[in-house]
């Protein structure tokens, strides 16, 4: 790196409620790596799952608007944690380069988008810009002992031609971090299948199938924990799998990471700094058998 990194930072709505302990380890993370966001200023929702079912201009309007104001900051890139947010930032950008289009959506704004800011996530910069070797490097406390699969979900990198991040079917982004950290990464078949979503409220019965197959599969495969980027991806293994296993007969305990918690683990900062505490399965177990396998390795 060359170059300071300097980014806007859209937290989008999930990361102030349900996802804060991702907006924590993000933030503590990219501090840490010397990566500088600055808050979009007075940003406001994008939209998430539900706009752009409703009305596709008001749903790019309300992306539009964040994207002016990063550019109004004066930085050409902005980065978020949350592929819904993302996808939908470029979503916006890509719609309004037809010019009736981009009518529409400016008619709902106070006045017209300057949308030509770059959009990436957080699990991006991280590999393209930061840089696994760097990474690596900066590795305090490996997480040595700790079985993990990667899981991505459906949409952070899907479709290709509009998130242009990692392969479409196989990413490896989360894989080559989760190794760099120390810890053994299984092959996950199913990281790129989806979850369900947010089906969790009218459709419980699909999450249940589906988040259900994700966690068997994952302890099939020896996995002691999953690791994802994605909010809603999180809450319906972690916050829904007591309900997964009344629904499924399982009896699965296995936490569910942010990678950028494990992350921070790995660079040596405070598990409050990460929100650690606020998983709904407790990982308590396996960060024990981590320190445990540091322990040995010392001695």
């Amino acid at each position: 790196m060359n170059k300071p990194l300097n980014y806007a930072y859209y937290p989008g709505c999930s990361s102030t409620g349900t996802s804060l302990e991702y907006d924590m380890s993000s933030r503590a993370v990219c501090a840490a790596l010397d990566i500088n966001l600055t808050d979009v200023p007075d940003w406001s929702c994008c939209g998430s799952t539900p706009a752009h079912t409703v009305d596709h201009s008001l749903s790019s309007a309300l992306s539009a608007r964040n994207l002016d104001q990063v550019a109004s900051m004066g930085l050409d890139s902005c980065v978020s944690p949350c592929p819904s947010c993302l996808a939908n930032l470029k979503t916006a950008k890509h719609r309004m380069e037809d010019a009736g289009f981009r009518d529409k959506v400016n008619n709902l704004l106070d006045k017209p988008a300057d949308t030509r800011v770059e959009t990436k996530s957080v699990l991006q910069i991280l590999v393209e810009d930061y840089g696994i070797e760097n990474i690596r490097k900066k590795v305090v406390k490996p997480l040595t002992g700790l079985v993990v699969g990667a899981y991505y979900g459906c949409i952070l990198n899907r479709p290709a031609e509009l998130m242009q991040f990692d392969d479409l079917e196989h990413p490896m982004a989360m894989d080559n971090i989760m190794e760099a950290l120390g810890a053994t990464v299984v092959p996950f078949p199913l990281k790129v299948e989806c979850c369900g979503a947010s089906f969790g409220i009218p459709r419980k019965d699909v999450v249940m199938r589906l988040s259900g197959k994700l966690l068997d599969t994952a302890h099939g495969i020896g996995a002691m924990a999953l690791v994802t980027a994605c909010p809603l991806c999180q809450m319906n293994l972690d916050m829904r799998q007591n309900q997964i296993n009344k629904a499924n007969g399982s009896k699965h305990t296995m936490p569910i990471f942010y990678f950028t918690q494990l992350m921070g683990l790995a660079l040596g900062l405070p598990e409050k700094e990460l929100g650690i505490g606020k998983l709904c399965v407790s990982p308590r177990n396996v960060l024990d058998a981590i320190d445990a396998n540091l322990k040995e390795k010392a001695a």
